[in-house]
């Protein structure tokens, strides 16, 4: 039996000497004022228990780890046309390449890479016409708090430099890759990235793929099978070009964010978030991936 408050207060000693390494995502300038100075970490098992250490209860961008979710709302659509418009490969690329996408006539590499996610979203918007507002109810319901929001600072600021995300979409238009006008598609996307949430929240979220698609209310948003694909591709794609060295050094179906969360499922047992702002080169945070690779070799959960 593991004992997860005891492993998460181990996980915040190993962090601790470490907390403020990495550099904050500059290029999107809310979060460059982001205090690297923190850490928090929390585990919410599918018992229904949390636990957290450190700063679990501040809130965090959630950046790229709301592409789980999105993705997670376009399948449950039953839509199997997603896998018509995007693929199911690493990228072996920064996430959001020009290159890739223009070379592979449109069609991105993985829904986790940022023209996939853009492509995911124009999907959900599609489907419901309403991206945004379908993520956060979402969101809303699995966590218990029906006051997440976007961070209209965060949001504006995404919009004002997302020059490289424009170039992504229309790239992606020009090809016949999108269903509605290029800026509408970007406006939720832009959104759905500045949801703020902290890491108790996100680990309760992320239940839903722990328990193979059965939300927090008991009620089935996926099938067994569409969730185990979400989690297959958050291993193989997840943490950006850095998918590999997670399996490796990690070994558990991750996704990251550029707000410095990344978000852990362990299918049956628990989902795990750790958050620090401090990113690597590959823009995955130095010691949120500290902490998982501690709380793995803790547990010996991985899936290897």
């Amino acid at each position: 039996m593991v004992d997860l408050h005891e492993a998460a207060r181990k996980v915040l000693r190993t962090v601790r000497p470490h907390i403020g390494e990495g550099k904050v995502a500059t290029y999107i300038p809310a979060l460059g004022e982001v205090d690297p100075k923190q850490f928090g970490f929390a585990v919410a098992s599918v018992d229904g228990d949390v636990y957290g250490v450190g700063d679990q209860d501040v809130r965090f961008s959630l950046q790229s780890i709301s592409k789980v979710f999105t993705l997670a709302l376009v399948l449950s659509h039953d839509d199997e046309a997603i896998w018509k418009r995007v693929h199911r490969e690493p990228s072996g690329s920064a996430f959001n390449s020009l290159f890739q996408l223009e070379f592979e006539k449109g069609i991105p590499r993985n829904p986790f890479i940022n023209a996939g996610a853009i492509v995911v979203t124009d999907q959900l918007l599609a489907d419901t016409g309403d991206a945004l507002g379908s993520l956060r109810g979402l969101l809303r319901a699995e966590t218990g708090n029906p006051d997440l929001h976007v961070d209209s600072v965060t949001a504006a600021s995404e919009s004002e430099t997302g020059h490289r995300n424009r170039a992504l979409a229309h790239l992606m238009a020009d090809f016949g890759n999108m269903l509605n006008p290029v800026e509408h598609a970007l406006d939720h996307y832009f959104r759905q990235c500045s949801i703020t949430i902290s890491a108790q929240e996100l680990a309760r979220a992320g239940l839903l793929l722990a328990r193979h698609g059965l939300r927090a209310d008991g009620s089935r948003l996926l099938t067994p099978k569409d969730a185990r694909r979400i989690v297959s591709l958050m291993l193989t794609c997840g943490p950006y070009d850095a998918a590999g060295e997670f399996a490796y050094r990690i070994g558990l179906p991750c996704k990251s964010g550029v707000g410095g969360g990344i978000l852990a499922v362990v299918p049956d047992r628990c989902a795990a978030v750790a958050w620090g702002p401090g990113l690597d080169e590959h823009g995955n945070s130095v010691t949120a991936a500290l902490a998982l690779d501690t709380f793995d070799s803790l547990t010996g959960w991985s899936i290897f």
